[in-house]
């Protein structure tokens, strides 16, 4: 006898029943459902029911969208390269601040949160008076974080090449994030002096990854001195606001042959994400995670939101569009009723 099975007609044998011709089309039957002339035959009835000639058969299963074949799974080493800075390599994206914690072991737990890679600290004057008192360096697994003495604090370019000589002395590195600002309120960087500091240390073999505005043409004048890292702000440091500019940013990043790191100005992990899903081969925070409300919870959050902005930019997102596209396959849809 002849029936419809989705569509096609087939032969089938008489008195065939509907768990006979699963059986026959290699069908697990936990994984399908039956309609028989428009009603839905439950489970426990396949081997009853009985088929009859002109039975209109649909038979459906799950599906997701997409492509029935996937690529193979990468593996971890397949989906990111490390992060090169001068003669450092980097597989953390996350570069984190230690200032503005309430102690040093919250910020040790912290950095060890982030899983950063690389930390920043700020040249100061020992404390005379109180030799008893903690060292911030004693809080740092120097074995698993390179630390990064900054600039931060100097208005000239001077001051910033001083406190760099200094920072080489104490940690014998010429490793710097050079920071030279304008003034106290903005804290922007003064882009003249910045410039020139940068000159000067690259000429003494200084690494040097700059704190800059999100100002292209500045940023390819710093590249062009030889800096090993352009550092745009997302926004002023400490404000919490996210990439403000990304346009900006996005200029940057399509010019620099340098790596680009987002600095200053995160509020959360969504900013972030937003500065590595620009491209940005990192981003460099502090406040964002020392002022949060629970900095430990907000730092595991900041090192997956890196990862993920970052894979994201690697994989490439979608465009957008106006209308939509069902992500669900078209082949294989039973007959019915079509919207107007």
């Amino acid at each position: 006898m002849n029936v419809t099975v989705n569509g096609e007609s087939r032969e089938v044998p008489d008195g065939c029943s509907l768990e006979d011709l699963l059986r026959t089309l290699d069908l697990p039957r936990d994984q399908v459902a039956v309609e028989r002339n428009l009603e839905i035959v439950p489970k426990q009835h396949y081997q009853a029911c009985r088929l009859e000639t002109g039975d209109q058969l649909e038979i459906v299963t799950l599906v997701g969208g997409g492509s029935v074949d996937s690529p193979e799974a990468p593996s971890d080493s397949d989906l990111d390269e490390p992060l090169r800075l001068g003669d450092h390599v980097f597989h953390s994206r996350l570069f984190v601040g230690t200032g503005k914690y309430a102690t040093f072991a919250q910020m040790k737990t912290c950095l060890e949160a982030s899983q950063t890679e690389c930390v920043t600290v700020a040249v100061r004057r020992v404390n005379l008076r109180d030799r008893g008192s903690e060292s911030l360096l004693d809080y740092i697994d120097r074995d698993r974080c390179l630390i990064l003495p900054n600039t931060a604090g100097c208005y000239s370019a001077e001051d910033a090449v001083r406190y760099a000589r200094l920072s080489r002395e104490v940690l014998g590195t010429n490793l710097v994030k050079l920071e030279v600002l304008a003034d106290e309120r903005t804290l922007l960087p003064d882009p003249l002096a910045t410039l020139r500091a940068a000159e000067l240390l690259v000429e003494e073999g200084f690494t040097v990854l700059c704190y800059t505005s999100d100002d292209p043409v500045m940023a390819r004048r710093l590249e062009g001195a030889g800096v090993a890292s352009v550092m745009p702000a997302g926004s002023p440091i400490g404000s919490g606001q996210g990439v403000l500019n990304p346009n900006n940013i996005r200029i940057i990043l399509e010019e620099a042959k340098v790596p680009v790191i987002c600095d200053a100005g995160v509020g959360t992990a969504s900013d972030v994400a937003i500065a590595m899903e620009l491209g940005c081969a990192g981003v460099l925070l502090n406040t964002g995670i020392a002022h949060a409300q629970d900095p430990i919870r907000m730092a595991h959050a900041m090192r997956h939101a890196c990862e993920a902005g970052r894979l994201a930019y690697l994989a490439g997102r979608i465009p957008k569009k106006l209308y939509a596209t069902a992500s669900s396959p078209t082949e294989g849809h039973i007959s019915g009723i079509k919207p107007q």
